[in-house]
C-alpha cells in the first residue's frame, strides 16, 4: 500500500485539537500527516487559522510520523525565515519534515499591505524563493536582490538531511513548470483525466521519478445526508477555479462568492460518502494511478470519528487490496 495519511486543517480546528487528532491518526494507522498553512480561513463556519510552524513542532514532538506542509514564501513570508523553520525542524526531527512550496493566494498574503502580483510574477517571485531555501540549506550565504531581496543570509543550524521541496500545483501549466525544479508534486484529487494530465506536465517538465502526492478531501458520516450537509457547511466556500480562490481577499468575499453554491456541487471536488468501501475504492484508484503518498482531508468537522472509520474499515482495506 501507498502511503496515506491525515490532513491537519488549521483553517477548520483549533491547533490544540488538531494536535490530539494528528496522535489518533497515527494510532488509527495512518502513515503520515501534512498540514495546512494560513493566514485566515475561507469562512466564518471555518472560524480557525493557527500558525502551523508553531504547530508542527509539537506534533512532530507527540508523533514518530512523517510531516509535511504546503507554503508560500515571498510575501508573507521571507524566504530566509522558512528555510530556518525548516532546518531547525530537520536538525530536531530528522528526515520526518518536506514542504511544498506554491505562488499562495490573496487572502493569506494581502496582509502585508504589499501589492498581490499576477500569477506570473508570483511564480517568477516563487522560483527566487526556491533557490534561495535550497541554497541556505545547503549552508551557502545567500544575498539575492529580485523578486525577493536577501542580504548575507547564512543558517548556522543546518538540518541532517536536506528536506524535500515540492511543488504545489493545480494547474497543466504550473505542473509542467514544477517539473524543473520540484522534488516532487502535490496537487488535490479531481477528474481521473485531469489528475492525468497532470502528473503527465509534471513529467514531461523534468519531474520523472520524483514522488507524486495527491490531496484528497472527503466527507464522511454515518449516513449520506450528514456528510453532504458537513461538507456544504465547512467548504461551500472552496468549491471555485483556483484562478479566483487565489485572488479574493477576504472571508466575506469568499462569502459572497459561495452565495449561489448548492449541497450537491460539493460533489465535484469532495468524496461524499458514508460507505467505507467507497472511500477505500477511490484510494485504491488514485495509487493504481501511481501516486506515491495520499493525504486525506475529512471536510466535516468530524474528525474523530472519520479517524476511527478509517482506522477500522478503510485502511485495512486497502492493505488486504496490495495483498490480492
Amino acid at each position: 500500500m501507498g502511503l496515506v495519511g491525515f490532513h491537519a486543517s488549521h483553517e477548520q480546528h483549533r491547533p490544540s485539537d488538531l494536535l490530539r487528532y494528528a496522535v489518533l491518526a497515527e494510532a488509527a494507522g495512518f502513515g503520515a500527516v501534512s498540514s495546512s498553512d494560513h493566514f485566515s480561513p475561507w469562512s466564518d463556519r471555518q472560524g480557525e487559522s493557527g500558525f502551523a510552524w508553531s504547530w508542527l513542532g509539537a506534533a512532530l514532538q507527540a508523533t514518530s510520523v512523517p510531516f509535511g506542509v504546503v507554503n508560500a514564501p515571498g510575501q508573507r513570508y521571507h524566504p530566509a525565515i522558512i528555510a530556518q523553520a525548516l532546518a531547525t525542524l530537520g536538525e530536531m526531527y530528522p528526515g520526518r519534515l518536506w514542504a511544498a512550496l506554491g505562488t499562495g493566494e490573496a487572502s493569506n498574503e494581502h496582509i502585508t499591505g504589499d501589492r498581490w502580483p499576477d500569477k506570473a510574477a508570483r511564480q517568477a517571485r516563487l522560483g527566487e524563493c526556491v533557490d534561495v531555501i535550497r541554497r541556505l540549506l545547503g549552508g551557502e550565504e545567500v544575498s539575492v536582490d529580485g523578486h525577493v531581496r536577501v542580504d548575507r543570509a547564512r543558517l548556522w543550524t543546518l538540518p541532517v538531511s536536506q528536506p524535500r521541496l515540492l511543488g504545489a500545483a493545480l494547474t497543466v501549466e504550473t505542473a509542467r513548470w514544477c517539473g524543473g525544479w520540484a522534488d516532487g508534486l502535490i496537487t488535490v484529487d479531481q477528474d481521473t483525466e485531469q489528475l492525468r494530465r497532470i502528473v503527465d506536465a509534471f513529467r514531461e517538465g523534468g519531474g520523472e521519478g520524483r514522488p507524486l502526492v495527491v490531496q484528497v478531501k472527503v466527507a464522511w458520516a454515518p449516513d449520506e445526508a450528514t456528510a453532504l450537509a458537513g461538507a456544504f457547511d465547512q467548504w461551500r466556500t472552496n468549491v471555485f477555479p483556483s484562478a479566483l480562490m487565489a485572488d479574493i481577499e477576504l472571508v466575506d468575499q469568499f462569502e459572497i462568492a459561495a452565495h449561489h453554491v448548492r449541497p450537491d456541487d460539493l460533489r465535484d471536488s469532495v468524496l461524499v460518502s458514508s460507505e467505507p468501501e467507497r472511500h477505500a475504492e477511490r484510494l485504491h484508484e488514485l495509487l493504481e494511478l501511481g501516486v506515491d503518498e495520499l493525504y486525506v482531508h475529512q471536510v466535516p468537522q468530524d474528525q474523530a470519528g472519520f479517524i476511527d472509520v478509517y482506522g477500522d474499515k478503510v485502511l485495512p482495506q486497502l492493505r488486504e487490496g496490495e495483498g490480492s
